[in-house]
């Protein structure tokens, strides 16, 4: 269901249920967290087997949550802890999208640092066509990266967008053939300054708190690269 390759710097992720539209079970969401939690490189390159990034939920799982309101909430909190393993990781994490992206499939990628979609692939928030919505965290991140009024009429309205759309809004940060390319070129840098940078851009401390951890963080990278840095000036 999860399928792991380690290249170098770059560990890439796969969702291997293609026959599914890469849709999640409760099992898959574990075996996810554990190989974003367990990743030492410092760029993972997360994408879909198949036609598709994702589904979202299995719809047979969330089926049998019916009546039982305990299980339903359970499998909502496990979609959350999930995508903020992807968030929280020290390493960047790098959506590949191509195909659907659809539900939880789309709040997964909104964790991730970057997102990036091949002309082919496609997002929406449906479940409020049939009653329900994302519950894995896309209702906090998705007015974070749209704005307000766009996440609004994007998950109210239950519509599907295409990658120049996506691309517009803030979705999605490029569109190439092979989104890999762009995690190439982020894994092509200081493998402590990725570090170092994310957890900066992702600090949502007051004001003058970050503005301490980013003057110390400099100084730490200073330190650290001194030689990198003479090399610049000769």
């Amino acid at each position: 269901m999860i399928d792991i390759d380690a290249d170098g710097p770059i560990r890439t992720v796969t969702l291997d249920r293609p026959e599914a539209r890469n849709a999640l079970t409760v099992d898959g969401l574990e075996a996810l967290e554990a190989a974003v939690a367990d990743a030492d490189e410092p760029v993972i390159y997360l994408r879909g087997r198949g036609p598709a990034f994702s589904a979202g939920a299995d719809l047979n799982e969330v089926a049998a949550l019916e009546g039982d309101r305990d299980r339903a909430a359970g499998f909502a909190r496990l979609g959350q802890r999930v995508a903020r393993t992807i968030e929280d990781s020290s390493a960047v994490v790098v959506a590949g999208i191509d195909g659907p992206a659809r539900g939880g499939g789309l709040e997964l990628a909104l964790a991730c640092d970057v997102r990036v979609g091949t002309p082919a692939s496609t997002y929406g928030e449906p479940g409020v066509s049939f009653g329900l919505f994302g519950a894995w965290g896309g209702t906090v991140r998705l007015p974070r990266v749209l704005g307000e009024g766009d996440a609004l009429e994007f998950a109210l309205s239950g519509r599907s967008v295409d990658a120049e759309e996506a691309l517009r809004m803030g979705l999605i940060s490029r569109i190439e053939d092979d989104p890999r390319t762009v995690a190439a070129e982020i894994a092509d840098n200081a493998t402590d300054a990725l570090a170092v940078l994310k957890r900066r851009l992702r600090d949502d401390g007051e004001r003058a708190t970050q503005e301490r951890r980013e003057a110390a963080a400099f100084a730490d990278l200073v330190a650290a690269h001194a030689d990198d840095v003479d090399a610049l000036l000769e």
